[in-house]
């Protein structure tokens, strides 16, 4: 592998790897971008996921991220939307992470790279959405929900175009992050151990 090989390898990982946070925090939104984005030909996609850009994919694309993000203003529907989220949002992550995957000749196994990279990434900002917006309900009765959710949509689209603008420093920024969780929540386990 050359250094440019190398180099777009690393990129179009990078880029795989933010474009699925993005899906992690919104399942329809990031696609209608990357939709977008693919049509006006400013965003390479695997051949075989040129089907994002189509007609009948930006419509349905639309539609979603429409009932998604006003559904997710109402706080009883936000919570179904949460658990809709756990298998749509990895599922959204895997085809973006896939789709952008451009490098790899073989659709199946970019099928495969982006769910292995795509779902667990997306499953994080899921997550830690999901556990915030308990705790809002909580200590607010759930009238903080739609702020959080707006707040949610603007964090989407700065993520989407950062990670499309500088992919490298999203993944990397996100990998930090997931460090920096992961060893709070160690520490916070042997404290709770030793207790």
């Amino acid at each position: 592998m050359d250094a440019i090989t190398l180099t777009d390898g690393l990129s179009c990982l990078a880029l795989a790897v933010a474009l699925a946070a993005c899906a992690g925090i919104r399942a329809w939104l990031p696609l209608l971008l990357a939709g977008i984005l693919a049509r006006a030909e400013l965003l390479k996609l695997q051949d075989s996921f040129a089907f994002i850009g189509s007609n009948k994919a930006l419509a349905l694309f639309a539609a979603a991220t429409l009932l998604e993000i006003l559904g997710d203003k109402i706080p009883a529907v936000d919570h179904t939307l949460d658990a809709l989220g756990t298998v749509l949002r990895p599922a959204a992550g895997s085809l973006l992470a896939a789709s952008v995957m451009w490098q790899v000749s073989d659709p199946l196994t970019a099928l495969a790279l982006g769910a292995a990279v795509g779902a667990p990434v997306a499953m994080a900002p899921h997550a830690a959405k999901s556990a915030l917006r308990a705790v809002s309900t909580t200590f607010t009765a759930g009238l903080a929900n739609p702020v959080l959710s707006f707040l949610e949509d603007v964090f989407t689209v700065m993520l989407f175009v950062l990670a499309i603008l500088v992919p490298v420093l999203v993944a990397a920024t996100l990998a930090v992050v997931a460090l920096l969780v992961a060893r709070r929540l160690h520490r916070r386990r042997a404290v709770v151990g030793a207790a």
